[in-house]
């Protein structure tokens, strides 16, 4: 690791504590508005191995909220385009981009010998998502989770919780009753905001598409990205569950 990279963070948490965070691997699903700002924040922080985890190409309509989505970058892999970033933040930076969807058929392809520190959950699909964090807690491994972000204005209301304690977030509601059938009962910790969801807009053909903005989705990757760094580092700035 080139230490001068990361010279302001040793300030903060010392050189221990950059070393923990070299030493260590996160893995990231979903590198829409929410995860493409939590991997990068993971990278500049010095996370020393990064799994990342999407099957998707950048849309004109990611240009509003998704770090990696240019004009230029329409079209393109958003798995290259964020480990070409990431390793020129740090060139030392142990990157395995994964271009797939996850899925229980997937799982094992992802997990299977690979020593994971943290997970971070920036998937969109209810269903894949319930999968990721059932097959996490059934591994033993530590994930946050990313409650809904879409069709909210105010950046400030984002918290961080069990998600057995969240309130007003219908993602969180829907997400509690399918970990319930899958037998999940231990606390998840999840970000999530407490403003009520804005009118969803409709698009094309009647498909009802939620609403996004600039400012809102970045918040919540930061704070996914911090909550996994105090946990690394044993920090205590989020309590426990």
């Amino acid at each position: 690791m080139n230490y001068e990279i990361f010279r302001r963070t040793e300030y903060l948490i010392g050189s221990s504590g950059l070393e923990k965070l070299s030493g260590s691997t996160v893995a990231v699903f979903g590198l829409g508005g929410v995860g493409s700002y939590a991997v990068e924040a993971l990278a500049r922080a010095g996370v020393g191995t990064l799994i990342i985890v999407d099957y998707d190409t950048v849309d004109i309509t990611n240009i509003n909220r998704q770090l990696h989505a240019l004009n230029s970058t329409v079209g393109r892999f958003k798995t290259d385009l964020t480990a070409s970033r990431l390793r020129e933040i740090n060139p030392g930076l142990v990157v395995y981009a994964r271009q797939l969807r996850f899925s229980p058929e997937t799982a094992a392809e992802i997990f299977n010998g690979k020593g994971i520190d943290f997970i971070i959950d920036a998937i969109d699909d209810v269903e894949n998502k319930a999968a990721l964090i059932t097959e996490s807690v059934n591994r033993g491994l530590a994930i946050v989770s990313a409650m809904g972000a879409g069709n909210k204005l105010d950046p400030t209301s984002f918290k961080v919780a069990s998600i057995w304690k969240t309130s007003v977030c219908p993602l969180a509601r829907v997400m509690r009753k399918r970990l319930r059938a899958a037998g999940i009962t231990s606390d998840i910790p999840v970000v999530y905001s407490t403003e009520c969801p804005r009118q969803i807009a409709t698009g094309t053909g009647g498909k009802q598409v939620p609403g996004s903005i600039s400012f809102v989705p970045p918040v919540a990757g930061f704070i996914l990205a911090a909550y996994v760094v105090d946990k690394l580092l044993s920090l205590d700035i989020f309590s426990d569950m």
